[in-house]
This record gives C-alpha cells, structure tokens and sequence, in this order.
C-alpha cells in the first residue's frame, strides 16, 4: 500500500511535472499521461532516493522526449497544421487550485511559446526547455539525452536563437485589452472596428485534422483573415460569434467556442479555441483550435466571464 505521505509528497511536485511534461510535449493527455507513469515508477521504486524533485524531473524528461520522437511520424500524416494543445481555464479563484493554472503561470508557456518549441527538434527541445526553463543542469540534461555536456549546450543555443526571433509577449494588460475589444466588435458585427484591431501582417492558424471547418493552411493579412471570418460567420450564422466565451488560453485572455447543434438555416459547430497574441495594441497571430481531440486531455474548464 502506498503511503499518505508518498502521495502527498508526489502531489506537491504535480505541478511542476506536468509544467515540464506540458511544455515537452505541447499536449495535456501526453502530459497527464507522463506525470501517472512517473508516479507507477516511483510508487514500485525499492532504492533510496536523494532528491525526488530532480528524479522525477529525469524520469518525465525522458518520458516526453520518447514521445516527441514518436509523435513526429503521427504528424506528418497530420491534415492541415499541428498546433499545440491549449490549456483552457476559467477566471474564478476556484481555478487557482487546479495543476493546470501553475502550468501555464510562466510567460514560456504562452500560446505563441508554445507555438515556436514545435518548430524545435526533440533534442533541442528537451535541452532548451530542462534547462533555460527548469534550471536543471547540463549533466543532468546530457544524461536524459544520452549525449556529451557539450553537446546539449549546443543544442540548446540553437533552440535559444530560435526561441528569441520571437518578438516578446504583450503585458497581460493590454493584451486582454485589445482581445476584449475584439471579441466584443465580432458579436457586434463591427467589422471596421474588427479590421482596425487586426496587424496589416496578422496571421491565421487553424487546427482540425480535417474533422471542423478552419483554415488548413496559413492565412496572410488582415483583409484576408477577416473574409475568412466572415466566411465562418455566414457557415454558422450570427451564432458563431455570440456563442463565444473569454477565458483564459495558456494565461493570456483568448475564447471559448461552445458549439451548438445544427438549427433551420445553421449547420451545427464542433467546440473551438481562438488564442491570440497582441503586438503594438494589434493582434498579430490567431490560432483556432477546432481538432476535438486537442480537448479531451483535459475538461475544459471554464467560467464564462461576467
């Protein structure tokens, strides 16, 4: 029998686990899944172990970088484009006790983060991530990866210049600023006001696999993106706006699609998450999530806003 103690022990580093297994793997059922199988093997561990953080940490490392190297051959029969999949919370305190809020509390674990680790190698994922943003040592990082010290700082200088040609998140502030004005000009049918709030550069991403109607391949350009929009609108009638919730994607304020049942002259629509990320008071990029099993790592845990 396992001792109250050990599952207390194991559940105070949960957070941190799937923190590492998250940002890894960029999906919350392979992440959940790694954390459960790091607990069978220290619950059936018979050696003394010195430092359980660390052993833990090695033991989910290794776990996510065997399914980062075993994902590569799912994605390439992937239809349309592969986006990470989104943490979704609420705004009550009640979310402030769920592991998944502490997952994504750090700016690296932002949508768009997220979105430039999947163009890293396994290699170089697992280094940059274990040690720019877990502090663990390169010993430790060379040994999960089975390589030389020199090696795996190598790799993770790479991964840091690729990282960093990422322009800098938006201050929470004025990122939930523009969003909330966005939101509100779609609902509205505002569609100057919505042109206005689109970067003459912004980018849409869709994600579905081919089972929801999104873009399958990249948009271009905020005249283009607002007729895709458009486009989705007359799909599923004034509906595809009003049924949006704000909420909380990886931290930063994005939406909730809900979805609803076919109706006289609406066809029905699938669940579907829209992050986004801000830059110079516009949004620059949106991701739309609307491949159903990118949701079902996790319940969607939301609290529409008031």
């Amino acid at each position: 029998m396992v001792a109250t103690t050990q599952v207390n022990e194991f559940e105070a580093l949960r957070p941190h686990l799937l923190s590492v297994a998250y940002r890894l793997t960029g999906t919350v059922a392979d992440a959940e899944d790694i954390v459960q199988e790091a607990w069978l093997r220290w619950s059936t561990q018979d050696g003394v172990i010195h430092d359980l953080r660390a052993w833990l940490t090695t033991v989910v490392s290794r776990l996510g970088l065997d399914r980062l190297r075993s994902a590569a051959h799912r994605r390439e029969t992937y239809t349309g484009n592969w986006l990470p999949e989104p943490v979704v919370t609420g705004f009550s305190d009640a979310h402030a006790a769920d592991p998944l809020t502490a997952v994504v509390s750090a700016e690296d674990a932002r949508f768009a983060a997220m979105v430039v680790l999947e163009r890293l190698t396994p290699d170089q994922r697992v280094s940059f991530v274990l040690h720019d943003g877990f502090a663990v040592p390169f010993a430790e990082v060379a040994d999960v990866l089975g390589i030389s010290e020199a090696s795996a700082r190598q790799l993770a200088s790479r991964a840091r210049k690729a990282v960093a040609a990422a322009p800098p998140p938006e201050p929470d502030p004025a990122h939930a600023e523009v969003v909330g004005r966005l939101m509100a000009a779609m609902a509205a049918g505002d569609i100057d006001t919505v042109v206005s709030l689109l970067h003459p550069d912004v980018t849409f991403t869709g994600d579905s696999n081919g089972k929801a109607p999104t873009a399958v391949q990249v948009i271009h350009g905020a005249d283009k993106v607002v007729r895709f929009m458009m486009g989705l609108a007359r799909r599923y009638g004034d509906a595809f706006y009003t049924a949006n919730h704000l909420a909380l994607v990886n931290g930063e304020l994005g939406a909730y699609t809900t979805g609803f049942p076919a109706a006289e002259g609406r066809r029905e629509m699938a669940p579907r998450i829209t992050a986004m990320t801000v830059r110079d008071g516009k949004v620059v990029a949106l991701w739309d999530i609307a491949n159903p099993d990118k949701f079902t790592g996790s319940p969607l845990r939301i609290t529409p806003a008031g």
